[in-house]
């Protein structure tokens, strides 16, 4: 039996089991699925609601066909490849079956992944959604999907069995989206940017005050307007998960003022733009935990806008699964890096190479530039050369392990286990 095998095969024991717990539980399901920003949304949800109700909600990446049933199940431990683990794991369902749980959440957030056609579909069998969110369309796991087109058409699907009496929170400012107003199941209420968003924007710049960095934004709503500032976060990305979270508190029954004391509780997660305290008095962006070219422009406007007095370092790894246009795309993120005026280019890995390409064409010093076949190399040639006061954004697809070169770089490396996306040569 190979991987895929075994996965299906674990699936489809769990899915009976997980179907029953949904149905005697009942809790309120809020599903969240998107190219980029699903887990920085499903924090910020969790800390708006977490005050008012008992929420659940995926541990670590358990966004699949297996780890969302861990996900309802309150676990945050996988089976793995152990047949005898996952025993003990339907062995934890039929107890929530049997025996009645007081303590089962009242609300779940899921976040829904999709890696292939047919993923979001089988993900709401097991757990329909009263609230589907979808954060936006973007270039994700295109190998598999053959185009933008059929990506969104994915992620849409998330609101197929929707119904009169549920919700739809979407990124109003997506053009892939816009069907949705007219054509959803459900109610539809928008975040976003522009003045057409239910919930919007504005006013965001990255601030570094009393020696922390953070981001600074407002937030809109039927004519009241809040100001929000989130120490130690940065990006725009995470007001619109605040936006978003706002959203959804606005649905169920929670006020604006409600919902932005709340979000003081938001924390971003592990490799999403987690700000670092580095060595030598430096700063580090980790962003290890995956990689695209949309994600990998927002991730270099936060090193370039943020106020340093040090210089501004970009570390790259490959970005995987991007089909055929991987070497444009890789090309576009150097030359982002060019116009954006950043100090010096690090690249691991062979399709990186492009990104070097990509700004050396720009017009960037081929000095300014450096190239490491792996992880461990680079985070060590860049400890011996950073200096106080210097910003470093460390960005790649999961499969680069870009979190070694953080580690490499931590001023407390010993913290690594509670802050880095995975495991790391020590």
């Amino acid at each position: 039996m190979n991987k895929r095998q075994y996965r299906k095969f674990i699936s489809w024991l769990l899915k009976p089991l997980i179907k029953a717990v949904i149905k005697k539980y009942q809790p309120r399901i809020i599903g969240i699925t998107g190219s980029v920003g699903k887990t920085s949304a499903k924090e910020a949800v969790f800390a708006v609601l977490k005050n008012k109700f008992r929420v659940g909600r995926n541990a670590k990446n358990f966004n699949n066909e297996l780890g969302l049933p861990l996900a309802i199940l309150g676990l945050e431990k996988s089976g793995g490849k152990n047949i005898f683990s996952w025993l003990s794991i339907i062995f934890k369902a039929w107890r929530l079956l049997l025996f009645k749980n007081k303590k089962y959440p009242q609300v779940l957030i899921l976040e829904m992944g999709a890696d292939r056609p047919g993923d979001i579909q089988y993900l709401t069998s097991l757990a329909r959604p009263n609230i589907a969110i979808i954060t936006t369309i973007g270039q994700s796991h295109l190998e598999y999907f053959g185009s933008i087109e059929n990506i969104a058409k994915e992620k849409i699907s998330i609101t197929k069995r929707l119904g009169k009496h549920d919700w739809v929170i979407i990124n109003g400012d997506d053009p892939f989206l816009q069907s949705l107003k007219k054509n959803s199941p459900a109610p539809v209420k928008t975040f976003g940017l522009s003045d057409a968003c239910d919930v919007r924007i504005s006013n965001i710049h990255l601030t570094f005050h009393n020696k922390t960095y953070g981001t600074n934004f407002k937030i809109h709503y039927q004519g009241a307007e809040l100001p929000v500032f989130l120490p130690n976060i940065l990006g725009s990305q995470h007001a619109v998960a605040v936006a978003t979270a706002c959203t959804v508190a606005l649905v169920m029954g929670l006020n604006l003022v409600e919902a932005t004391e709340n979000i003081q509780n938001y924390q971003s997660a592990s490799g999403r733009t987690k700000l670092l305290l580095g060595v030598k008095n430096s700063w580090l962006i980790d962003d290890s935990y995956n990689s695209s070219p949309q994600s990998s422009k927002v991730a270099l406007e936060i090193l370039s806008e943020l106020p340093s007095q040090g210089r501004k370092i970009a570390v790259f790894g490959d970005m995987l699964e991007l089909g055929a246009e991987s070497e444009n795309d890789h090309r576009q993120v150097g030359q982002m890096v060019y116009d954006l005026k950043i100090d010096y280019l690090f690249v691991v890995g062979e399709r990186s190479r492009d990104i070097a390409r990509g700004a050396i064409q720009a017009g960037m010093s081929e000095d300014k530039i450096f190239h490491f076949p792996k992880t461990l190399e680079a985070g060590i040639f860049l400890q011996e050369r950073l200096k106080t006061g210097d910003v470093v954004l460390v960005k790649g697809s999961r499969g680069m392990k870009m979190e070694q070169i953080v580690y490499e770089l931590m001023s407390r490396p010993w913290e690594a286990g509670e802050y880095l996306v995975g495991s790391v040569k020590k």
